[in-house]
């Protein structure tokens, strides 16, 4: 049975990747559903949802659409949560790569390297170089990605010690081929189905993480964000609850999509539970 078919045996799969779909459609036509810019005050102030059609989800206090919100803000969310991602993956693959197949004294410091990132508080740190820089969109997704390649690294290593004394490595190493050949094209294949369900729920990690700097002012001033519009609406809670609620819905439905991803990309993928399921 091939791998699409193992994954759709996972129904709440099924619906992570339907909701993750309409985010990621509403992302992409948000400039063509909502041309006006979200910053524009557009109607009366504190429009409760459902009040004027042309508001389904009701203004904030400055008379701002709180559904334009939510589409501009689902284009921040995924653009950081997918890049600031990537990114990590990347460094955490070069360094778990090379600390698991040389081994020895390349792994002990490359390992004490590693530690040093998780002996830090992933988030503190991230507040710290947010707020060193600029908040920009930039130098956020570079601050989640410096503090979420430490496990990437953990679990390629992992991967690389188990798999660098197989007979297909051992085949390749008496043919002469280099060693970051030997890495890159006959050990690291075999180790991506981990790296791929693990980088899926970092992408959910990085939202939170960017919504809970943008909650705290240190988000990119020129970006409408989800943790944006909570930040804002935090004082307005009793008068105006759906300025927060709808946005703290949006983060939870996305994080809880890709979170049932994750978990449908691990079933369909994990040869343990694959052959447990027959």
């Amino acid at each position: 049975m091939n791998f699409f078919k193992r994954y759709a045996r996972n129904y709440g799969a099924l619906i992570g990747l339907a909701i993750l779909f309409v985010v990621v459609v509403l992302a992409f036509a948000a400039p063509l559903i909502f041309p006006v810019s979200p910053w524009q005050s557009v109607g009366d102030p504190l429009l409760p949802p459902s009040e004027d059609p042309a508001f389904p989800f009701g203004t904030d206090m400055l008379g701002r659409d709180i559904a334009a919100g939510l589409a501009y803000g689902a284009r921040v969310s995924l653009l950081i949560g997918v890049i600031s991602t990537a990114v990590a993956v990347v460094i955490g693959v070069s360094i778990g790569a090379l600390a698991g197949f040389y081994g020895g004294r390349v792994d002990d410091l490359l390992m004490r390297f590693t530690e040093f990132f998780q002996t830090i508080p992933a988030f503190a740190m991230a507040v710290v170089l947010v707020a060193i820089f600029n908040p920009t969109i930039v130098s956020i997704t570079l601050a989640i990605a410096v503090v979420s390649w430490p496990p990437v690294a953990r679990l390629v290593r992992g991967e690389f010690l188990s798999l660098r004394s197989r007979e297909f490595v051992q085949a390749a190493v008496v043919i002469g081929q280099s060693g970051p050949r030997i890495m890159f094209t006959q050990i690291l294949p075999n180790a991506i189905s981990p790296i791929i369900v693990t980088a899926s729920l970092m992408v959910a990690t990085a939202i939170l993480t960017e919504s809970s700097l943008s909650f705290l002012g240190l988000g990119d001033r020129n970006m409408m964000s989800w943790g944006f519009m909570i930040g804002a609406a935090r004082t307005m809670l009793r008068e105006a609850w759906w300025m927060s609620v709808f946005p703290g819905v949006a983060i939870l439905l996305t994080v809880l999509a890709i979170n049932l991803i994750g978990e449908g990309l691990n079933d369909a993928m994990n040869p343990h539970l694959r052959g447990r399921k027959g």
